[in-house]
């Protein structure tokens, strides 16, 4: 026997009740519109990965370049492509993709919007610590360790001084700011301690360059967003966008709220610390991705998958234009990174005070 679906409830002096319409009329779009973004933006990395596959000395037609990737090509495609372009690419996929995640994860933890580990000290963090490695002589290997260990132990110590009964955002970024500032003074004299050739390789690492990576600076960082990426998506990301509602609510609700925010601060600092050792230390990405992300899905909430997929769009779309601005010449993709992003950061706190908020 089918049961009819209960009538809307009409309150006196008002007309049909419209929660269920309005769900439907709402929340679908929006979900709607943020996979679109979502897939858009992939699509748009994909194509941006295609184009900088096929340019070089060895021109190669889009087609080419897919043939090839997919098992087609001749041996010279094979070896250029499989050997000396993809590699890049898919560096500059994942560096892009791990450090929008982690820049999202940031914003909303403080829930401020310059939220970025570029500003709280964690990129400075992983900088000092490859930095002291390459002054030592140590290795491709060893850098990327010392990126890594740099950055867990900035993320540490500016939560322990950020912890007073809890962890919470203000202090977070007033902790992460003092950081930055020692931090960069601590890279300065880690520079100045180095020979001429290995002040020179830093000096190119911290400018964050993908030219010349292989499948051995790809690998570490791919294990990492395989692992992390779906703790934070898929276990975290409720919950986190349950907190930018309120402390009070959220536990109300059996968010365990400081449980979350370490998790998702040691995600975070290490997917940082991972995307910084390939590359060195790319700007802005992380603060940028987020805010476009939220404005093209107009969804509230931290937009985590949106976003990474943005930071990857962003990120290879920054290294295609590194390679073809300037004929015979490559720039650093962090020099256009950090061109554009700061510009971005001038107009967003142009915004932001304009709407009163600073």
């Amino acid at each position: 026997m089918s049961v009819a679906p209960p009538m809307p409830v009409r309150e006196p002096g008002r007309g049909p009740a419209r929660g269920p319409v309005r769900r439907i009329a709402i929340g679908i779009p929006l979900r709607f519109r943020a996979a679109a973004v979502g897939a858009g933006c992939l699509l748009l990395a994909l194509v941006f990965g295609v184009l900088a596959v096929g340019g070089g000395d060895y021109p190669m037609s889009p087609s080419d370049v897919v043939r090839t990737v997919l098992g087609g090509g001749g041996p010279a495609e094979d070896f250029i492509v499989h050997e000396l372009r993809l590699p890049r690419v898919v560096t500059a996929l994942l560096v892009g993709a791990a450090l929008a995640l982690a820049g999202a994860v940031f914003q909303s933890l403080v829930r401020n919007p310059l939220g970025s580990p570029d500003l709280l000290g964690f990129t400075q963090g992983s900088a000092a610590g490859a930095l002291l490695v390459v002054v030592t002589g140590g290795g491709s290997a060893a850098l990327a360790g010392g990126a890594v260990l740099g950055g867990i132990v900035t993320g540490a110590v500016v939560y322990a001084l950020s912890w007073r009964g809890g962890l919470h955002g203000h202090r977070l970024v007033l902790v992460g700011i003092g950081a930055t500032a020692i931090l960069t003074g601590v890279n300065g004299y880690l520079l100045t301690r180095g020979r001429l050739m290995e002040a020179a390789r830093a000096m190119l690492w911290l400018t964050g360059s993908l030219d010349g990576r292989g499948w051995e600076d790809v690998l570490p960082l791919l294990v990492a967003m395989a692992v992390l990426a779906p703790v934070v998506l898929l276990g975290c990301a409720r919950p986190l966008a349950i907190t930018e509602m309120g402390d009070d609510l959220a536990r109300g609700l059996g968010v365990r709220v400081q449980g979350l925010r370490l998790v998702l601060l040691t995600a975070a600092v290490l997917l940082t610390s991972l995307a910084a050792a390939p590359p060195g230390p790319v700007s802005f990405v992380a603060l940028t991705a987020p805010h476009l992300a939220r404005r093209m899905t107009g969804a509230p909430g931290p937009n985590l998958l949106v976003a990474t997929c943005t930071g990857a769009a962003l990120l290879t779309g920054a290294d295609l234009a590194a390679q073809r601005l300037f004929a015979g010449h490559q720039l650093p993709v962090g020099v256009v990174t950090g061109v554009l992003g700061g510009g971005y950061l001038v107009w967003l706190l142009a915004a932001q005070r304009k709407a009163g908020r600073i």
